[in-house]
């Protein structure tokens, strides 16, 4: 008998209002599962051992991460032990942490990856052999889900294609700006480009707007903030068999919070 699996993917978390608005959006969520990208937790660029336990302590099950994943030093030797922290899974062997984990909740299973891309991004692994080879260890009876973090749209529609079938969802982060391509593929893979931000929209991209204006106009350094008004969490509802890898259903979240 199908069982169906509902996760909320929630898109990058910007600072403190990103992750107040997490809280507030998921004391009533009717989940089972929720994840979050929180690269950008701490201040709004990287994340630290506090700002991941007060994540973990209000319900998210599991937290991906990206590029800016080491920006906060101390990060590192609590993600060797926190396997509901993710780093991307193709950084070179011996890097701390792992690019991927098994979430357990009331006899369901899903498995939650984390990739980065290297066009325009670092030069790390290859993505999509770092996938096939995942993907032939963890065998296809468990749903697994993906957070590609990656600059290029183009990238992130090829690794869709590449992983339909195979995975559950692919879930595009890193722009910070939501894409209304969400869709089933042919093959059963749910997938949208990017599922935005969640954090001040009254910004650019979370940062606060007048010190970014100001550096795209001058070229001379600014320290950037975290933006404060129009706060909205961004997303997905996903909702996917517990039997293999098929997306049943795939929905937008943006909601003002």
């Amino acid at each position: 008998m199908q069982n169906e699996i509902k996760i909320f993917f929630l898109g990058d978390v910007i600072g403190k209002p990103g992750r107040k608005a997490v809280e507030r959006f998921i004391e009533t969520a009717d989940v089972d599962f929720i994840i979050i990208n929180g690269e950008n937790l701490a201040g709004g660029i990287g994340i630290t051992p506090a700002v991941t336990i007060e994540m973990l302590s209000c319900g998210v099950d599991a937290i991906t991460t990206g590029n800016h994943v080491w920006k906060k030093k101390d990060i590192i030797p609590f993600i060797k032990e926190e396997q509901r922290v993710l780093r991307p899974l193709n950084y070179p062997e011996g890097t701390p942490g792992s690019g991927y984990t098994s979430l357990k909740k009331n006899g369901k299973t899903v498995y939650v990856v984390n990739i980065e891309g290297r066009i325009f991004m670092n030069h790390l692994l290859c993505p999509f052999r770092c996938m096939e080879k995942l993907i032939k260890e963890l065998g296809q009876e468990i749903p697994i889900i993906v957070d590609f973090h990656a600059e290029a749209t183009s990238e992130k529609v090829a690794m869709g294609w590449f992983l339909d079938g195979k995975v559950a969802a692919l879930v595009g982060t890193h722009t910070h700006v939501q894409t209304a391509d969400e869709k089933i593929l042919p093959k059963g893979t749910g997938y949208i480009t990017d599922i935005g931000m969640t954090g001040p929209i009254d910004s650019v991209i979370g940062m606060e707007k007048i010190s970014v204006l100001e550096r795209f106009i001058t070229q001379m350094p600014r320290k950037f903030e975290v933006g404060r008004d129009n706060v909205e969490v961004q997303g997905v509802a996903i909702t996917v068999s517990d039997k293999g890898n098929r997306c049943l259903h795939i929905e937008r979240i943006s909601k003002k919070v």
